[in-house]
């Protein structure tokens, strides 16, 4: 069996409640990320924001300067996600993909003990299927060359 700890993600960028959603923001952009676990000053997962998340909380550029909310104002405790469904690190690779994909959502936080150990995206599991297809690709090549 595959498990999470084989394709999840443990090297993380993280923010904390208090941090702002302008501090989100720049912080996905620069990484070039959309999932953003909230943890506090142990270590443990408390919130998750988004993408999606950071875009609905953002005031819309088609109001007047003066009117707009300052992101910078905005903490994240206050948009972020605390209902969070994570996963243990030794679960089921298998498992992990069909939840993400019945319920519709883009990751899953890794937790042990409350503690994030990391985070699966539905990213890894791309780069999951790239790997196998490339694979496919290499078998398939070779029982050609077998047939000549």
């Amino acid at each position: 069996m595959i498990t999470v700890a084989e394709v999840m993600t443990a090297d993380l960028y993280t923010l904390e409640p208090h941090d702002t959603l302008e501090d989100a923001r720049q912080l996905m952009v620069e990484q070039r990320i959309r999932h953003l676990p909230i943890v506090n000053d142990k270590g443990d997962l408390v919130g998750l924001v988004t993408m999606s998340d950071v875009l609905a909380a953002s005031d819309s550029t088609l109001r007047e300067p003066a009117d707009r909310a300052d992101p910078s104002c905005i903490t994240l405790a206050d948009v972020m996600v605390t209902d969070i469904v994570s996963v243990d690190e030794h679960a089921s690779l298998r498992q992990c993909a069909r939840f993400l994909e019945e319920h519709k959502i883009g990751c899953l936080p890794v937790v042990n003990n409350g503690k994030l150990q990391g985070i699966i995206t539905d990213t890894d599991f791309v780069a999951v299927s790239i790997n196998l297809i490339e694979q496919m690709e290499q078998l398939d090549a070779m029982e050609l060359d077998d047939d000549f």
